[in-house]
């Protein structure tokens, strides 16, 4: 059974940071290509930042040079460093495996930019 828990979110300041985190159970970090998903109200779920087997990332234009992807994989970790967060962040975040998410997801972590 696959488990994924998002942890880390809250109510930041425009241009504040938060760090998210996402535990996993055992294996799945070191066996796949992970990401960070978001989902903000009526909007569909969008890939934002993702870490490859090997460490490769890659992101979302709209949070280039703000947000930093990381993998622990002795800790079945990954996380999500965010810089300079704006109001449009606004979202609950999720993480997954790429390139095909697990079916489950799990409950995710709400982050709000708002002064």
């Amino acid at each position: 059974q696959v488990q994924l828990v998002e942890s880390g979110g809250g109510l930041v300041q425009p241009g504040g940071s938060l760090r998210l985190s996402c535990a996993a159970s055992g294996g799945i970090v070191s066996s796949y290509a992970m990401g960070w998903y978001r989902q903000a109200p009526g909007k569909q779920r969008e890939l934002v930042a993702s870490i490859g087997i090997g460490g490769s990332t890659s992101y979302a234009d709209s949070v280039k040079g703000r947000f930093t992807i990381s993998r622990d994989n002795a800790k079945n970790s990954v996380y999500l460093q965010m810089n300079s967060l704006k109001p449009e962040d606004t979202a609950v975040y999720y993480c997954n495996k790429l390139p095909r998410p697990f079916g489950s997801w799990g409950q995710g972590t709400q982050v709000t930019v708002s002064s």
